[in-house]
């Protein structure tokens, strides 16, 4: 079975996401878009996840817990869970280890996070566009140990990319790499490829959704979430180059 996906998704708590990508606007135009299993992915911290998971259950959508995580090295990591304690948990660690930069919303954007209802919360005080005081290899295994997918984001970019860092793809438990367009114009080493959105606004989500095959694997296991491992099976059939 051949199912889009997204693993890329900004919602109103990243500072760079619009007010209006609440949880539940996500994941209705997801439903609309036919895109059927996706990734909320906000900057180092991961508090709308609790309204996705509720929202992507109405919607008819299979939900993944991320956060766009950025580690000492300033490059932007995709950090991937079938629940959403274990992301919640790792926006707590970064939280700690960044730098104590207040947001200023009136320059940068709000960072807020709301309820099933989009009602909000709070507002998150540190600036989530920061590097955490973790270097990426202890991200990624601090991850895989938690049971999610590492994916480095927009790899092909001038910034905040792997390749824009450090200058190469390195070793390391990448269940796929992310590029804005396939074929990519660096050297991707034979990982497996996916596009996503990287949606700030509503109008972007789905524009570079990718199709992910999960042969007869099921989608959810049997506790009603995503199957993390035949997710993991989905990317490693996807294009190397």
């Amino acid at each position: 079975m051949i199912l889009r996906a997204d693993f890329h998704l900004h919602s109103c708590l990243s500072p760079c996401g619009d007010l209006s990508m609440s949880p539940r606007t996500i994941a209705a135009i997801l439903a609309r878009r036919g895109i059927r299993v996706a990734a909320l992915t906000d900057h180092n911290s991961a508090l709308n996840c609790p309204a996705f998971a509720l929202a992507c259950r109405e919607a008819g959508v299979a939900p993944l817990f991320g956060i766009e995580a950025q580690p000492r090295e300033e490059c932007h990591i995709l950090c991937l869970f079938a629940d959403t304690g274990s992301a919640i948990s790792l926006g707590k660690e970064l939280y700690e280890l960044m730098p104590p930069v207040m947001n200023r919303s009136e320059k940068n954007g709000d960072q807020v996070w709301v309820d099933e209802n989009d009602i909000i919360q709070g507002e998150v005080d540190k600036f989530l566009v920061a590097s955490a005081d973790l270097s990426l290899e202890s991200l990624a295994a601090r991850v895989v140990a938690a049971g999610g997918i590492v994916i480095p984001a927009h790899v092909d970019r001038p910034y905040f990319s792997l390749v824009s860092q450090l200058g190469f793809i390195p070793d390391g438990p990448w269940a796929a790499l992310e590029a804005t367009r396939l074929p990519p114009s660096i050297d991707t080493r034979g990982y497996p490829l996916i596009t996503s959105s990287d949606a700030h606004f509503p109008e972007h989500i789905g524009r570079r959704a990718f199709d992910l095959d999960i042969a007869d694997d099921p989608l959810l296991d049997a506790g009603g979430r995503v199957c993390m491992e035949t997710i993991r099976a989905a990317l490693f059939r996807r294009p190397r180059s």
